[in-house]
């Protein structure tokens, strides 16, 4: 607990979700397919997608991907009416399934272009609105 006038400790904020990827223009335009925004290249390499409510940045790395599922990855809202048409979409711009994680009804697990995962959710509720 901070002691009485001291300063509050400062309340960290989302700035990006960042991908390693090999190439970082190629996979910045499948996103900005899939999402909108505009792309833009950074000071250090980076490609940037602005837009959304969180800008994604593609920075370039040596390796590959290392393990078969990601850890942490994007959940995107689709009106369920509009899943089959989002999931279509995706897969004519790059992606590919990814029923070896999850083959279910709840929501659908896509692969981008460099194999990064990401989900495809609908049902209950609608997006949180900030």
């Amino acid at each position: 607990m901070p002691e009485a006038g001291a300063a509050p400790e400062p309340v960290p904020v989302i700035d990006a979700v960042a991908f390693d990827c090999e190439d970082p223009d190629g996979l910045g335009q499948f996103w900005q397919a899939l999402l909108g925004g505009e792309l833009r290249p950074d000071q250090h390499g980076v490609t940037e997608l602005h837009g959304g409510r969180v800008r994604l940045d593609f920075a370039q790395v040596p390796e590959g991907k290392q393990v078969r599922k990601n850890r942490v990855h994007l959940d995107l809202y689709v009106p369920p009416d509009r899943k089959d048409q989002a999931v279509a979409n995706a897969l004519r711009l790059g992606a590919t399934l990814a029923d070896d994680i999850y083959d279910g009804d709840l929501w659908r697990v896509m692969r981008d272009p460099e194999g990064n995962e990401f989900c495809f959710v609908w049902g209950a509720g609608s997006p949180t609105r900030a």
